[in-house]
């Protein structure tokens, strides 16, 4: 599904949904992500698996690394990866879980030789599903050098 929107400049650019089977799918009026030009925006991710529809056992390292993976299904099928993402939020339901969220996330986000993108992080009453951890991403497709 696409439509045209207009920026301020006036140019027309397409906003198209992005959508996979390989992450949970959208429950209510939202798309998994939506790409605007070189843009990617994703909705928040929490730790559901996409083949069951049912949170993952564990705590909050299970739950950020089926999050992580979910994302990167979603990037996937924009055709893009992690080294893309530009910037992150992440929501916390404790904050005392930051560093053992940060070790799986640093995986992810942050390997050898990758700039990692911007973040912020914040603790939050609740989260769906009573989720420990949702993070969304935005993401920018590169002009090959």
């Amino acid at each position: 599904m696409a439509e045209n929107v207009q920026s301020k400049a006036g140019m027309t650019q397409t906003k198209r949904a992005i959508s996979t089977e390989e992450a949970p799918a959208a429950i209510g009026p939202y798309s998994q992500a939506v790409r605007v030009g070189n843009l990617l925006y994703t909705s928040g991710q929490i730790p559901l698996d996409p083949a069951t529809g049912q949170m993952v056992a564990g705590g909050i390292a299970e739950q950020t690394t089926r999050v992580m993976e979910n994302l990167r299904a979603v990037l996937g099928k924009a055709g893009i990866d992690f080294a893309h993402v530009v910037k992150t939020t992440v929501f916390l339901k404790d904050m005392n879980d930051f560093a053992a969220m940060n070790e799986i996330y640093a995986k992810y986000m942050a390997p050898a030789g990758v700039v990692p993108p911007a973040r912020s992080t914040v603790q939050v009453a609740r989260l769906p599903k009573d989720s420990l951890v949702e993070i969304e991403v935005i993401a920018m497709e590169m002009p090959e050098a």
